[in-house]
């Protein structure tokens, strides 16, 4: 490849990369002057390359918008990023269709050069994962795109959802945020006609239109919080109320958002925010046998409130723990 050429393609790749470019600096990238970057310009407009020229004070030239070039340009670097984000993405299921991702994957790894493809088919064969990759429902990717362009100008978006019990019906809501939790995506915002708020799964959504007006975002929690405690909140069925003596990162560490809500017990002005002191927790379950094992592992004073079948199973434990501690 002659010098020249050369140079072509790393303005076509700085063109790629987004954004305006000024002469200055694409001459000072390609170690050219002023009037040889316009003339490599030329030379990608002759080969169909829809390059803009900007003008102004921060004028300079950029890729028109929406255009995809082909081949792909990606540094060892980037293509590395995207390769590892592709398969990371694939196992968390935070993808709208997994096939799609496979085959992303595939084009990227297609058109990269020889030696890179080999060091990164190397990288991948060699990672390992702590967890294995469990089945998800992933969302069609039309539902997700007309959802978040309702989240970002704050429009209204008609939905048809079909819950956990196979009922099916349609809601008009005001989305906060789309959030990525434990491989599922959720939309929480306000249900207009429940008249309170609502986080759905984004792949049990089936349609989603966006509708006339506006509204405004409420203050207070963003969304991805607003998620947590909607799960900490949610009907099971057992309720339950403990009193921990700890602090709230450790509480936290076996009784996370997701699960259980903290408050003070024996509230003080002057209190150390990192102290130990009696909490109360609160939580819902379907079941209770997981509970006394999580207590114990806690390891903090702790007492029961409510449910009193709760109290039967943390002692039914004590006295395994007692006995195989006696055996010899």
């Amino acid at each position: 490849m002659s010098r020249p050429t050369g140079r072509v393609l790393t303005l076509l790749e700085l063109l790629q990369s987004g954004g305006t470019r000024t002469v200055a600096e694409l001459a000072d990238r390609l170690g050219v002057e002023g009037r040889t970057v316009r003339r490599y310009v030329d030379q990608l407009i002759d080969l169909d390359v829809p390059v803009e020229s900007v003008r102004g004070r921060y004028g300079g030239y950029r890729l028109a918008p929406g255009y995809r070039l082909p081949p792909l340009m990606l540094g060892d670097d980037e293509a590395l990023a995207v390769l590892l984000g592709l398969v990371a993405g694939r196992r968390a299921g935070l993808t709208t269709e997994l096939t799609a991702s496979e085959t992303a994957a595939a084009k990227i790894r297609r058109v990269l050069p020889r030696h890179l493809a080999h060091r990164l088919d190397a990288l991948l064969e060699a990672l390992a994962f702590t967890d294995r990759p469990g089945e998800f429902d992933t969302p069609d990717a039309g539902v997700l795109l007309t959802v978040a362009d309702a989240v970002r100008h704050r429009r209204p978006v008609s939905i048809r959802y079909t819950d956990r019990d196979g009922r099916r019906s349609e809601r008009t809501l005001h989305a906060y945020g789309i959030v990525a939790h434990a491989g599922r995506w959720y939309v929480t915002g306000r249900d207009a006609s429940a008249g309170a708020d609502r986080t759905f799964r984004l792949d049990r959504i089936a349609d989603a239109r966006t509708l006339p007006g506006s509204f405004e975002a409420p203050e207070g929690p963003g969304p991805a919080e607003r998620v947590l405690s909607g799960f900490a909140t949610a009907g099971y069925r057992h309720e339950v109320t403990l009193r921990i003596h700890g602090t709230p990162e450790q509480i936290r560490a076996r009784l996370p958002a997701t699960v259980a809500t903290l408050e003070e017990h024996e509230p003080a002005a002057d209190r150390d925010p990192a102290a130990e002191r009696w909490l109360r927790v609160e939580l819902r379950a379907e079941r209770l046998d997981w509970l006394p094992p999580v207590l114990a592992a806690l390891d903090r004073p702790f007492v029961v409130e409510r449910p009193g079948e709760l109290r039967d199973l943390v002692a039914a434990l004590a006295d395994r723990l007692a006995s195989c501690a006696r055996q010899t």
